[in-house]
């Protein structure tokens, strides 16, 4: 492999890792050598993550943690350095929607849910926050690390309905490319903030809205196909490419960018 490319024996921390996207990126890191830090809420889905693992489990951290709780995310920080002594990546793979931040077909602003529009405020852009802070700090101390968020299509286009996840992930933008010249200017080229933006992905809390129980697309399914070039949703494994891309060395002078994976879904006017 090229030295652009070489990402092994990398401690790579993911937030998010029993989700589908963040999972599976995380699966794949730990396939190309990487060591590989697995956080989630959920202890049966860490568990399953450990025996996926295999022979590589000794290249594995699975441990259940709230992004939301600072006194949760120092404790990982402290479990990360006693065994692998450094931090090189984190990936902010958390996030998520609440019934109530959504405006759905038979409702209008007027109906939104404050309590869970802050819920998901909190959870994709806090919960974002929040763990770059703490892992970031140890990046500074060793003067290099790389920071990769999760944004999404939702952040720069319009899309009915996911208002509170809208607003959130529109914020991540503007946090990626805030933090990476902060990072710049106060501790050097040697610390780089992106973020992934994916398109249409079919997930579990979408699933039902995309596609019927026959695998046959709803109406809205059917609304992302034909804005979406490609004319299919992507596949979970087409994040990890890019993935791979901004934790090595091919991305050295790469920072504050927002990538798209989307099947040119960003691009299409829909004429």
């Amino acid at each position: 492999m090229s030295p652009l490319f070489e990402i092994r024996d990398q401690v790579v921390i993911v937030t998010g890792a029993t989700g589908v996207l963040a999972g599976t990126a995380a699966d794949y890191l730990l396939e190309q050598g990487c060591r590989v830090v697995y956080l989630g809420r959920t202890q049966k889905k860490l568990d399953e993550a450990v025996a996926r693992a295999g022979e590589n489990a000794d290249r594995v951290l699975a441990i259940p943690c709230d992004v939301l709780k600072e006194s949760d995310l120092e404790d990982v920080k402290a479990t990360v350095l006693e065994k692998w002594g450094k931090i090189d990546v984190l990936i902010n793979g958390a996030g998520g929607n609440q019934p109530g931040a959504t405006i759905g077909p038979d409702k209008n602003f007027f109906d939104l849910n404050l309590e869970d529009y802050s819920t998901v405020l909190d959870l994709n852009l806090k919960g974002t926050v929040l763990p770059s802070m703490v892992f970031g700090k140890s990046m500074t101390d060793q003067k290099s690390g790389c920071i990769v968020n999760f944004s999404s299509m939702a952040a720069d286009r319009v899309i009915t309905r996911v208002l509170g996840y809208s607003n959130a992930k529109a914020s991540i933008d503007n946090f990626t490319r805030w933090l990476a010249v902060e990072m710049a200017h106060k501790f050097g080229e040697g610390i780089r903030v992106n973020a992934i933006a994916p398109g249409f992905f079919i997930a579990d809390q979408n699933r039902r809205l995309l596609t019927n129980e026959d695998g046959s697309y709803t109406d809205r399914g059917q609304s992302v196909i034909n804005a979406t070039p490609f004319k299919r949703f992507g596949e979970a494994a087409e994040v990890c490419g890019t993935l791979h891309y901004l934790l090595g060395d091919a991305s050295k002078f790469v920072t504050g960018t927002v990538i798209p994976v989307d099947g040119g879904f960003s691009c299409f006017s829909g004429v």
